[in-house]
């Protein structure tokens, strides 16, 4: 048996093929799909529960077990609402939407200009490109709504339902779900679904600091669900009104966030290459438009079938979380620095720190690694007159990340076969994630371990109930291994490890 040709390119695979392949095989649901579903919320299934979960961990522990000056945190949802008025969520936290006439759509203006410098760049002509982003960041920054919409009209942009250019004026549209709290539903008691997670490490930015024992510089981690009432959320999962952030908030001494930016820009673009997604459908996007308070911002792209789009930002966010937190509060958000500063012989002393902030999309990153996995090849099985060429379909997943880490099959449903193979199950459960399989034939039974990224599948037949053997086939190579059972918590215990992916780092 033989690879004739190597696996479709993930860009050439529609979006289409994987929601549908992710619905089929357990992955992602539309959410209450038997009420017709909610628009842009989604439930994730058996499997996709465990890729998901994997990838948190991987993360995880990429953050916090491998840096010591890392450490956690978990948050609640509801803040008290004073939050989001520090942040600038309340007051600016919007997007530009624009409407149109006939076909009484709504639209992100902004999406609609990055599409069509996307298009400009898929031409060729990636002057005309940068050039539109670059003249939509400064209308956006300069808050010149009016400047936006006539931007939309000279490129001749026409909505995709109606295929016209009858807009209405681009007007900011506040992206926070509110809700009340306590018995009296009146405006003192609104309460905000937390747009982001951020601001849960911030104002609890001196209680980790004391009780951890850190020292500038170090990181708060957290990974939580965060809301937004996104105008346009769609392209299945990459854009949700319910969606789950992995920040880390990187506290350090003002005036070295520069090379802190570099570190940690280098150091999370090397970190998802490790995980398996492509260095070239990988780049770094610098933000045209910065916020007023920002040094830096960019952001790590993934080049998706729908184009190159954001998986990852980081920020250099100087003091402002902080000292936004500090003047509304009137509680102190300073750090004792003890270091000696050289230039003085004195200690830095009190300071705000600035911030550098990592922040991934826990659903982004889930979309990415599948849209990489997901692969077609041809194959050819057999020999001789009996030889047949076929197209097969698989998840490359790392196998770190698997839903599944191996499935056993016994290859009868009898003599003894399902004993042994479910004797083979409880000895690996407490390690590893397994399935048990009797139905089907064998040759099915792969196919359909392919198609959910199971990286091992380990056949027990007659002769295992001889000398204790079985036959642990590959999932991407699909070679086979004879070895003893014992073997068998080693073997895949190796490959499946967390390390496979940090030693790369």
């Amino acid at each position: 048996m033989s690879n004739e040709q190597k696996p479709a390119a993930t860009a050439e695979s529609t979006l289409a093929d994987i929601v549908s392949h992710a619905k089929e095989y357990g992955f992602v649901f539309p959410s209450s799909e038997i009420y017709d579903g909610l628009a842009a919320v989604y439930d994730y299934g058996p499997n996709g529960v465990e890729l998901k979960n994997n990838l948190k961990q991987l993360w995880w522990r990429a953050m916090t077990q491998l840096n010591q000056n890392v450490v956690g945190i978990d948050a609640a949802i509801f803040m008290h609402p004073l939050t989001w008025k520090a942040s600038g969520h309340v007051d600016g936290f919007s997007d530009p939407m624009i409407d149109n006439l006939d076909s009484k759509k709504r639209y992100r203006a902004d999406v609609l200009l990055e599409e069509k410098a996307a298009e400009y760049e898929n031409a060729g002509d990636q002057v005309r490109a940068d050039a539109l982003l670059a003249e939509m960041g400064r209308l956006l920054t300069a808050e010149d709504l009016a400047g936006v919409k006539q931007l939309i009209l000279e490129e001749k942009i026409l909505c995709p339902v109606s295929k016209t250019g009858n807009w209405t004026d681009v007007r900011q549209f506040n992206l926070m779900f509110s809700t009340q709290v306590g018995a009296v539903a009146d405006d003192s008691s609104k309460i905000y679904l937390r747009p982001e997670t951020a601001q849960g490490i911030f104002v609890n930015f001196l209680n980790v600091q004391k009780s951890a024992r850190q020292k500038v510089p170090f990181g708060i981690a957290q990974i939580g669900k965060a809301f937004r009432n996104e105008i346009v959320a769609r392209q299945f999962i990459f854009r949700m009104r319910e969606f789950e952030q992995m920040e880390m908030q990187f506290f350090v001494r003002p005036g070295t966030e520069g090379e802190w930016y570099q570190t940690w820009k280098e150091t999370r673009r090397r970190w998802h290459e490790a995980l398996g997604l492509p260095a070239d459908k990988l780049r770094f996007h610098d933000h045209d438009k910065l916020a007023h308070y920002a040094k830096a911002a960019v952001d790590i792209e993934f080049e998706f079938p729908f184009g190159f789009k954001e998986i990852e930002g980081i920020h250099s966010r100087s003091d402002f979380d902080l000292t936004q937190h500090q003047n509304l509060s009137r509680k102190k958000q300073q750090y004792f620095d003890n270091d000696l500063n050289p230039e003085t012989g004195k200690p830095y002393g009190n300071y705000v720190p600035y911030v550098v902030e990592t922040s991934v999309g826990a659903d982004r990153l889930f979309l990415a690694t599948l849209c990489q996995a997901y692969q077609e090849e041809t194959i050819t099985e057999g020999e001789g007159e009996k030889q047949q060429t076929k197209t097969r379909k698989l998840l490359r997943l790392h196998p770190a990340v698997a839903p599944i880490k191996a499935a056993i099959f016994p290859l009868v449903k009898k003599d003894g076969l399902p004993d042994k193979a479910n004797e083979i199950y409880n000895s690996l459960r407490h390690d590893f994630r397994l399935v048990v399989e009797e139905k089907d034939s064998i040759g099915t039974r792969y196919t359909r371990q392919d198609l959910i990224g199971t990286p091992f599948c380990i056949a027990v037949d007659h002769q295992t109930l001889e000398d204790n053997t079985v036959t642990v086939r590959h999932r991407d190579s699909r070679e086979q291994t004879r070895m003893p059972i014992a073997e068998l918590r080693s073997y895949i215990g190796e490959a499946v490890s967390f390390s496979r992916i940090f030693e790369k780092l």
